[in-house]
Order: structure tokens, then sequence, then C-alpha cells
């Protein structure tokens, strides 16, 4: 149950603080505000919560750790139950606070929800969106699994780890508006429906296929040390 309500608490508070800067302050703060808001929230939450639970806070991390052999199924289930309901919870908060300000419109304003084509940021193709998560997503990987593996100084892996989700949402913004994490797609695009959830899709298979790539290298002992 700790995990549990770590997991959930943690993905509540990225998709809450992250999607939350793009709905309530992205005129103001702009991309590189709303990156360094992504990142520092999962800073937060690795010396928050990371104890308990390692605060993977995203089912590729946790799908990342299972290829790898750090986590069984049964477990890592259990963290993309916590994780998914999480950030459910974490865009219905938002869109209450957001519904406060005079104007604001569910299905114009959004909820930092990920997408691409036309109409949606820098309109990216389909293709352009797949490349840029599966690669932003294995390499987020390698960074998580290298900086938590045994020999890696871990004080500063949640600071690592930020840092490297600040740096591919300065590049992928524009993009996708950045998932690399299925559970953070998955809450915004449930409340707002429409074209989010109908490519909801590719943010939920994209990250694990670079999670699973990533996870290979260390099962494979390529990355990890020995």
């Amino acid at each position: 149950m700790k995990i549990f309500l770590a997991e959930l608490i943690g993905t509540f508070t990225l998709v809450l603080f992250g999607c939350g800067s793009a709905v309530l302050a992205g005129g103001d703060v702009g991309q590189l505000g709303i990156a360094f808001a992504f990142g520092l929230a999962i800073v937060a939450m690795a010396y928050g919560i990371g104890p308990i639970s390692g605060c993977h806070v995203n089912p590729a991390v946790s799908f990342g750790a299972f290829i790898a052999g750090r986590m069984d199924m049964n477990t890592m289930l259990r963290y993309w139950v916590a994780q998914f309901i999480g950030a459910f919870l974490g865009a219905a908060v938002l869109w209450l606070i957001a519904t406060g300000q005079t104007g604001y419109d569910l299905v114009s304003n959004g909820l930092g929800q990920n997408g691409w084509g036309p109409g949606y940021l820098g309109e990216y193709s389909l293709a352009a969106a797949l490349v840029f998560e599966v690669v932003a997503t294995f390499l987020f990987l390698v960074v998580i699994l290298g900086a938590t593996q045994k020999s890696a100084p871990g004080m500063v892996a949640g600071l690592a780890i930020g840092l490297t989700l600040v740096v591919i949402h300065i590049v992928g913004i524009q993009v996708t508006g950045v998932s690399v994490n299925p559970a953070r797609s998955f809450g915004p695009a449930v409340l707002v429906g429409g074209a989010a959830l109908s490519q909801l899709w590719l943010f939920l298979i994209a990250p694990l296929i670079g999670a699973a790539l990533a996870g290979f290298l260390f099962k494979q002992k390529l990355l990890e040390t020995e």
C-alpha cells in the first residue's frame, strides 16, 4: 500500500504541476518554464517518494525496469495501476482549477494533452512524433537505469533524471508536447477526448518501445557495471 500510494501521489504531482504549467502559466513561463516544471516535479518526487517506491511515476520506467530484470511482472502491474490512477486524478484536479478562470474552455484550452499533426503546436508528422517518443524515452531510460544501478552515486540520481526530462521537453514540446510517459498522456486525453484520445495510442506504445530497448541493453549487461 505504501508503494501504491507513493506512485499515485508522484504521478499525480507530475501531471498537476507539469501539465498545469502549460495550462495555467504557459503564456508567462514559455516552453522553457514548462520544461523545468516537468523536470523539477520529478526531482521533488524523487526525494519525496523515491525511498519508498523508487519514484517511477511512469509506466515506461516500470516496464524498462521489468525488462532489465529489476522488477517482476506483478509488481510492475501494481505500479501501472497506481500511475494511471494518479495521472487521471492529477488531470482532473487541474481541470477543476482551470475552470476557475473566466473564459477557460476544455476543448480549446485543453489540459496539456499530447498530440501531433495539423493544429497541434509545431504540426509535426506522425512519423516524427513516433521517432521522437521512442528515442526520447530510450535515452530517458538509459539515464534512469544507469543512475539507479548499484554502482551509481544514489544521492544525485533524482537530479540527473529530472534534468534529463527538462532537456527532453526543451527539444520535444513542439513535436508532441512530450509524453515519454503513458500515464502522463492518459490522464489529460481521457478528460479532453477528441483528437487527444484518438491519438493516445502512440503515447501508450512508443514510450514502451523505447523503454524496452533501454531495458534490454541493461539486461544484457551492455550498460550495466559488473
